[in-house]
């Protein structure tokens, strides 16, 4: 019973960190499989599908700058469809335990990303270009399927890239967050084909997930931004190391 209620719980504090700091949903698969019994890659669909809502959401927020932003960014959305597509396909083919590697480095790396970024402090980005077009073909490409890969919606993949890069932050938040609609229906697809979406349990986490992000955006809003930031950091570090070496 704890378990479940603790599985359900790191969901919607995932959906708060999404809506908050963009990065937080690579929480989700690990709290399908370790707390709510799900296999990997019935976890991974689920999850793919539920970050649908949270992208459409974004969308829906600031529907002028959002589609702008789609546009601006097309080959970047375009090709982490393909990349999305192909990993989530093949995902079949992964041992389970490269999966689990996958998700608990890509959770640790993560958390330590966004506490040395803190730390690190504002940059000005005001030099640095965004990346062209061939270059967003490659970098959506590999977030696509990275993503799909660990059941991650695309910004705790792609926001650390920008970041490191030093491009316009408020451009690499408002891409981050709408890459998830691609890499969600083309990751979708891809499970549907194969047969491994839950459709009781995707409609579920999507609910908790996108009520969590609502509240993240408001508590965002309210509240220092930094210390949801650290609160994240240390769930996700946390969250690395528990899928890393899982107890016995």
């Amino acid at each position: 019973m704890l378990a479940l209620i603790g599985g359900w719980l790191l969901i919607v504090l995932a959906g708060i960190a999404i809506g908050a700091t963009s990065i937080g949903g690579v929480i989700v698969v690990p709290a399908l499989t370790a707390l709510l019994a799900m296999t990997l890659p019935t976890a991974l669909a689920v999850s793919s599908l539920a970050f649908l809502a949270t992208g459409l959401w974004a969308l829906l927020h600031e529907k002028s700058n959002s589609l702008s932003t789609l546009l601006a960014n097309a080959p970047l959305m375009m090709s982490a469809l393909v990349g999305a597509f192909m990993g989530a396909y093949g995902a079949d083919l992964v041992p389970i335990q490269w999966g689990r590697l996958w998700v608990g480095c890509l959770a640790l790396a993560s958390g330590i990303y966004s506490l040395l970024q803190m730390k690190q402090g504002d940059v000005n980005t005001a030099h640095h270009h965004w990346p062209s077009k061939v270059a967003q073909v490659g970098i959506g490409f590999f977030v696509g399927a990275g993503s799909s890969l660990s059941g991650t919606g695309g910004p705790v993949l792609l926001l650390p890239f920008l970041s490191l890069t030093q491009r316009p932050i408020e451009r690499s938040i408002a891409t981050a967050q709408l890459i998830q609609i691609p890499i969600a229906l083309a990751a979708s697809a891809a499970h549907l084909s194969a047969n491994r979406i839950n459709w009781e349990m995707s409609f579920l986490v999507a609910f908790f997930l996108l009520s969590g992000a609502v509240l993240g955006k408001k508590l965002s809003q309210r509240y220092a931004i930094r210390v949801l930031k650290i609160i994240t950091s240390v769930l996700l570090i946390i969250t690395g190391v528990w899928f890393l070496f899982p107890a016995n």
